[in-house]
């Protein structure tokens, strides 16, 4: 243990502790623009100075490790006065359009100039400019936004493994980016939006779709109907200030029926779906039908688009089974469309996701396999949250409603999609007792469920064993790909989620503007994962073949899992793509990077 003094109040703290960390042990906020605790401590943004004594300059505290007698001030004047002037630096080379901005009320920057009691500025000049890059479906750049934090580059290499991100240029006009400043649609990014969660300003937002979907719901020729995620549930909420995790599903259902949804249903529905083909798929595969193992999931399409650039190689292994999204999307615009008597080119498909990845998926053009585009919108947490607001709905004291019928019906193992390990479990629940006639025990079931490692499990399907495992975020699977890759292990069934925590953790959910901010997205993750599996706990039905109006489906429409039919509607490829392709500087060659975390590292 170390012992220091910080404000003059004496703390123990274990060896290895920084002081930001100290200080706020003892409740002392030491504001900072760049810090992620446990990510990102590179001490970039020099907002977290501190005075030690014995020391001539103030240092950085996220930087700084606690050492014995060491005594600190966090707030003399000359620390407030040193951070003023770095704040009111970056200030001036930044846009004044806070009220048009996306981070209006939720930006970093602006709470700490609040904060600092700045209203004016002692150095005005020339501003960078950076165009705006909103080529991707999901993501758009605003660098004249950056503050040269680096969260995005450090989470998108260490966490994620991606790499999109490094500082481009140099002095003035250095700027995050992608190299060679390319627009995003242009590189390997998958699209997972992680870095928009920590991103301090809204140099990086999600691409926005409520004026589409405003457009659709005002045409009154036009049926719109509405899918909700299942972690949207457990995480809306957050938006109006309920505990993070608190289940809000009855309040979301009445604030999309008055927003003016025709038809509000549940994507647990597609999940369940999802579960029926997907695990049949697996039977098949175990049988030595249908595809090489092991199997991976498909329902997430940062995943999916990751392995199509990254492992081209293991394509083959993907489930051909859409995500919920894209079964429910084409069963809206055939079953549904049947089942109402409207004409499918009358019905505008809207979902509700915590991913933006999502937008990416639903602008894929081989998702039209009823002839109609399977999904016409797609909106995170974030601006479903934009959109009640905007229609003047109190949230918190709404009255609680039901899902519409016959797609608005699921079971427990549809809702706990949401959660990493959810799918594994959810597919475990129905593949186990059609192969071997009895419940997969619960306990069993815990080992699949994962927040801070890849898990695996073993379960006995008749008379074999097959081998499975879980991974929460990309860079947990590229470990399972190269051992995958390299053959070093065998597993029968794979599931991957792009995002830490899995679609709880999505890029389109609640962001928070804390010092702690990594590690309280991964609590509210957790707390969120929490929300579902009550949820589930609570369901009169907890596997997807027990859903009766799954049953009705098969029975009505589809047939059987796997049939012509489903195959047809809720089936898909996946193709190889380029890894990096950019032009160049002079004559506009295409220049590949392989993007191996050794290579990845480029000369600031």
């Amino acid at each position: 243990m170390i012992n220091l003094t910080l404000d003059n109040q004496p703390i123990e703290v274990q060896e290895g502790t920084t002081v930001i960390e100290a200080a706020q042990a003892l409740g002392i906020d030491i504001p900072t623009l760049c810090y992620l605790k446990e990510v990102n401590v590179i001490a970039a943004c020099r907002i977290c100075q501190v005075q030690v004594e014995g020391h001539p300059k103030l240092i950085a505290a996220c930087a700084l490790t606690a050492a014995e007698g060491m005594v600190i001030y966090t707030h003399t004047p000359e620390v407030l006065q040193a951070r003023r002037k770095v704040l009111e630096l970056l200030l001036s080379d930044h846009p004044f359009d806070c009220l048009t901005c996306f981070r209006n009320g939720n930006c970093e920057l602006q709470t700490l100039a609040r904060e600092m009691n700045i209203h004016g500025l002692q150095w005005e000049g020339e501003r960078g400019f950076f165009a705006i890059d909103d080529k991707s479906p999901s993501l758009v750049r605003e660098p004249s936004k950056c503050i040269r934090c680096r969260r995005c580059i450090t989470v998108c290499r260490d966490v994620l493994t991606v790499s999109i991100y490094d500082m481009q240029q140099r002095g003035f006009d250095s700027v995050a980016g992608p190299a060679y400043n390319d627009s995003l649609a242009d590189t390997p990014c998958i699209t997972c939006g992680q870095c928009i969660l920590v991103c301090p300003t809204a140099a990086l937002h999600e691409k926005d779709d409520t004026d589409k979907v405003w457009k659709a719901l005002a045409d009154p020729d036009i049926h719109v109907v509405v899918q909700t995620a299942p972690s949207i549930r457990v995480s809306l909420g957050e938006e109006f200030g309920l505990p993070q995790g608190e289940l809000v599903v009855g309040k979301m259902v009445a604030a999309l029926r008055r927003i003016g949804f025709n038809k509000v249903f549940d994507d647990c529905f597609g999940a369940d779906v999802c579960i029926m083909e997907e695990g049949h798929e697996l039977l098949a595969r175990l049988n030595g039908q249908g595809g090489p193992l092991p199997q991976f999931t498909s329902c997430c399409p940062g995943w999916v688009k990751f392995c199509e650039i990254f492992y081209p190689e293991l394509i083959p292994h993907l489930s051909s089974t859409k995500s919920p999204q894209q079964i429910f999307g084409a069963l809206v615009k055939t079953y549904y469309a049947q089942l109402a008597g409207i004409p499918p080119e009358k019905i505008f498909s809207v979902s509700v996701m915590p991913c933006v990845a999502k937008k990416f998926e639903s602008a894929r053009p081989e998702h039209r396999d009823s002839g109609y585009r399977d999904v016409d919108a797609v909106l995170t947490t974030r601006e479903l949250a934009r959109m009640i607001r905007l229609n003047g709905l109190n949230f918190a004291d709404l009255p609680d409603e039901k899902f519409d019928a016959p797609m608005g019906y699921s079971s427990g193992a549809g809702v706990i999609f949401g959660a990493s390990g959810g799918v594994m479990e959810a597919a475990l629940r129905t593949v186990y007792e059609k192969v071997n006639g009895t419940e997969v025990p619960e306990e069993d079931l815990q080992k699949v469920r994962s927040f801070n490692e890849v898990r695996e499990a073993e379960f006995r399907l008749g008379d074999r064993t097959i081998r499975v495992a879980v991974a929460r975020n990309i860079g947990e699977a590229r470990k399972l790909c190269d051992r995958v890759r390299n053959q070093e292990a065998q597993y029968d069934f794979i599931e991957i989620m792009a995002c830490p925590g899995a679609c709880v953790g999505g890029g389109g959910q609640p962001i928070y503007s804390n010092l702690d901010k990594w590690s309280l997205q991964l609590d509210f993750r957790k707390s969120r994962a929490r929300g579902l599996f009550q949820s589930d706990a609570e369901k009169e039905y907890r596997k997807s073949h027990e859903n009766p109006q799954v049953q009705k489906l098969y029975a009505e429409f589809l047939d059987e899992p796997n049939s012509e039919k489903a195959h047809q509607l809720l089936h898909t490829g996946h193709k190889a793509r380029p890894l990096y392709t950019c032009q160049g500087t002079s004559a506009g060659d295409k220049v590949e990077h392989r993007h191996h975390r050794e290579e990845q590292r480029y000369l600031h």
